[in-house]
């Protein structure tokens, strides 16, 4: 019999992959996918390494964009890319549990901002957001559910 899959931003399962070179391990997520194959994603750490320039999802023109922080580099498309490139990978998980607030893994609790810096609302990070298209059937949580739990 064959495990589930559960696709888990790999930051929260320990990996030194985000934007400052740190960690968000989350030991209740890994506990509640024990049984599962768990899938690493983090879209950011092959395409920008780490640390990395902070990114950031700002509205230009009324669309979303993700923009470097620093650099003020638009970034979307190479990310869409390497997104759509993971799904190819993994076409059928059971479940996703991904990083709030993150401008690539947040579920409607990442803040889109203008491009003062200043925050007009929150919506979902741009993988978030293709995951949801991909794979429609699959709920998609943040590790938030699982602190509270706690």
């Amino acid at each position: 019999m064959e495990k589930k899959k559960v696709i888990i931003s790999a930051c929260i399962l320990g990996e030194y992959c985000r934007y400052d070179g740190k960690t968000k391990k989350i030991n209740t997520v890994l506990e509640a996918y024990k049984d599962y194959e768990i899938i690493p994603f983090c879209p950011e750490a092959p395409l920008f390494g780490t640390p990395r320039e902070r990114i950031s999802v700002v509205e230009i023109a009324k669309k979303q964009r993700i923009i470097q922080d620093c650099t003020n580099k638009d970034v979307t498309e190479v990310l869409e890319e390497e997104i759509n490139s993971f799904c190819m990978k993994f076409p059928n998980p059971d479940a996703i549990v991904l990083k709030s607030k993150s401008p690539s893994c947040g579920y409607n609790t990442t803040p889109v901002l203008d491009k003062h810096g200043d925050t007009l609302y929150t919506d979902s990070g741009i993988a978030a957001k293709i995951f949801s298209l991909k794979y429609p059937e699959v709920a998609i949580l943040n590790e938030l559910i699982f602190l509270d739990n706690k």
